[in-house]
């Protein structure tokens, strides 16, 4: 059974979308951490990051660096945080975090909230700054 995130690469759910390219796409989390919180995904599905192909995995990180310099134009914070967890969603991604102090990194707290038009429009402004 394909993941929620392939699920979003192939369209059958939406999402807020930043950047894409033929092999990874990058959209705003949902349930976020901080405003600006991105996902960063290879769009091949491949549970577990570490088994990624040694250029895949490269590639993908390459692409997060061009996605966090977007966000970093966009949403004011000391630096774009860095987690691979790979828990949640059986299809390896990097979460790209705006953060101004380490807690700001914390998973256990509760997740953030935004209203569609924002979330929209926070998408278009990061794509617009990559």
């Amino acid at each position: 059974m394909a993941s929620l995130f392939t699920k979003i690469v192939d369209g059958e759910i939406p999402c807020y979308k930043i950047a894409e390219d033929e092999n990874h796409l990058a959209f705003l989390d949902v349930f976020p951490l901080a405003k600006g919180h991105t996902l960063v995904i290879p769009k091949q599905e491949t549970d577990y990051i570490f088994d990624l192909e040694d250029a895949a995995l490269a590639a993908l990180h390459v692409f997060a660096k061009k996605v966090a310099k977007g966000i970093d134009k966009v949403v004011p914070c000391k630096r774009i945080g860095v987690s691979v967890i790979g828990l949640e969603v059986p299809h390896a991604h990097v979460h790209l975090i705006p953060m101004n102090s380490v807690s700001d990194m914390d998973f256990s707290k509760e997740k953030l909230s935004f209203p569609p038009d924002e979330m929209e429009a926070l998408a278009a402004e990061i794509a617009a700054a990559i």
